[in-house]
């Protein structure tokens, strides 16, 4: 497993986009037996209207762009699932994470 700590995350849902302020984002990547999956752990969300909007829809599929620390762009599609409770979200990948080979 490898892990990216991220500088910026942002999300599209069709013609909206959204960029995540949070305290702490990780990006996980696993190889297991030749499959490679992803994603992402988010702490301290404070955008509460984004969380709840998640939330509340049956529609979670969303876009993502990441940049790590060390300046890698990483992204792909996801689903967002959020936490409001715990200001948290656990973000997906679903298929292949862009620049990461």
């Amino acid at each position: 497993m490898e892990t990216f700590e991220l500088a910026s995350l942002l999300v599209r849902q069709g013609d909206e986009e959204w960029q995540v302020a949070f305290e702490r984002a990780r990006l996980f990547v696993i190889q297991h037996y030749g499959t490679l999956s992803w994603y992402i752990e988010l702490d301290g969300m404070q955008q509460e209207a984004l969380l709840r909007r998640f939330a509340e829809s049956l529609d979670i599929a969303v876009s993502v762009q990441a940049v790590s620390v060390g300046g890698k762009s990483l992204g792909g599609d996801a689903f967002f699932h959020p936490n409001p409770q715990k200001h948290a979200a656990a973000v997906r990948g679903q298929g292949e994470l862009e620049g990461y080979h």
